[in-house]
């Protein structure tokens, strides 16, 4: 009977294995070792200031005169991540067009939403032919491999926070680029601009068969704020406040396929409880300042900070304002977790539940 290996031979044995690209599963149970109790959150919880962010978006507007094909958006990198992004799956930025541009049309593999930060209507952005007004707090979806450019016709810079699914769809090696073939722009369909809303309401043409999921789409905030405030008075979210999620008016499910977009009211003086979940998540302050808490690091916001929540970090969020509501838009990566059976929510109550003595038995009196 053969005797074990000492280490030496182990050592040995691994080395012949590296020759031949191959690895023994034994060199994986530190990895495992270190999974007990969930992943270590990827990356840092970090903040965009407002003030400093506008100030580079001037700026960018001489630095890059034309924005032609690419984009003057400034991208958060997360100081925490050595790959590109604003997450291990998310990317957000904050884009501006001048005046009377046009950002070209082109169309990739890459899913895109646009929260915009400051438009008049008038300003909009076309995907696959179809307008979508650009209005302050609007949001527009632009789906994977749909054909989208933007147009400012209008005498006032138009910005807007861009958030996308760049680093998933790297990570599965599947980025597809297409500029619009000859043109700067795409045509325009008639009369899409209301046919895109009726076709996505509570009665709808008979005569086609509805597109379930990679369609234009427009949620005005018009029709958003008063939901939130319709709910403001309820029990709410003890982690979330009120928090509601733009859902696909047709399927049902999340905003798009691989990322998830709410919008979440603290009421005055709310502070919620602490919590972690698998998923990601990067945020937009609409209004109001306050404080979210990601373990031990405070971040502190106001109106139009952005700021980034790593996965299965510790965080909690405060509104530092006895009177006024803070409202937070945030983008996640919860479909792409859902769809594997991967994403969980811990909240910090059940640990202290499970580390607590069991309770004695109740007493039985005669």
């Amino acid at each position: 009977m053969a005797q074990p290996e000492t280490k030496s031979d182990l050592k040995a044995f691994d080395e012949k294995l590296k020759l031949l690209n191959m690895t023994g599963q034994w060199k994986y149970d530190e990895l495992l070792v270190k999974a007990i109790g969930g992943p270590r959150p990827k990356g840092e919880p970090y903040i965009w200031k407002w003030d400093m962010v506008y100030q580079k978006l001037v700026e960018a507007c001489d630095a890059l005169p034309e924005s032609f094909t690419a984009r003057r958006s400034l991208i958060f990198n997360n100081p925490g991540i050595e790959t590109h992004g604003t997450t291990h799956t998310l990317l957000m930025g904050i884009q501006m067009i001048k005046p009377g541009e046009v950002a070209w049309a082109h169309r990739h593999t890459l899913a895109a939403v646009r929260f915009v930060i400051k438009g008049d209507g008038k300003v909009y952005t076309a995907v696959d032919g179809e307008i979508c007004p650009m209005e302050s707090y609007d949001l527009i979806l632009t789906p994977q491999w749909t054909w989208h450019d933007h147009h400012n016709p209008t005498d006032k810079a138009t910005i807007w926070l861009d958030a996308l699914d760049v680093p998933f769809v790297l990570g599965l090696n599947v980025p597809f680029y297409e500029p619009y073939p000859g043109e700067q722009t795409q045509p325009i369909r008639e009369h899409e601009s209301d046919y895109l809303q009726l076709r996505t309401g509570r009665v709808r043409p008979t005569w086609e068969q509805p597109k379930r999921e990679n369609f234009p789409l427009r949620y005005p905030w018009k029709e958003t704020e008063p939901k939130l405030k319709a709910l403001a008075d309820g029990p709410g979210s003890p982690y979330d406040g009120v928090s509601l999620e733009y859902v696909n008016p047709i399927g049902g499910g999340p905003t798009l396929a691989t990322l998830g977009c709410w919008i979440q009211m603290l009421r005055p003086g709310e502070r919620t409880q602490r919590h972690r979940h698998t998923s990601s998540a990067m945020y937009f302050v609409v209004r109001g300042e306050g404080t979210t808490m990601v373990g031990e690091k405070a971040l502190e916001w106001k109106q139009h900070d952005s700021f980034v929540i790593p996965n299965w970090a510790w965080h909690e969020h405060i509104n530092r304002s006895k009177s006024e509501e803070a409202i937070l838009f945030s983008v996640n990566d919860i479909p792409v977790l859902n769809a594997f059976g991967l994403y969980r929510e811990e909240p910090e109550n059940s640990l202290k539940a499970m580390s607590a003595p069991p309770a004695p038995p109740p007493r039985v009196t005669k």
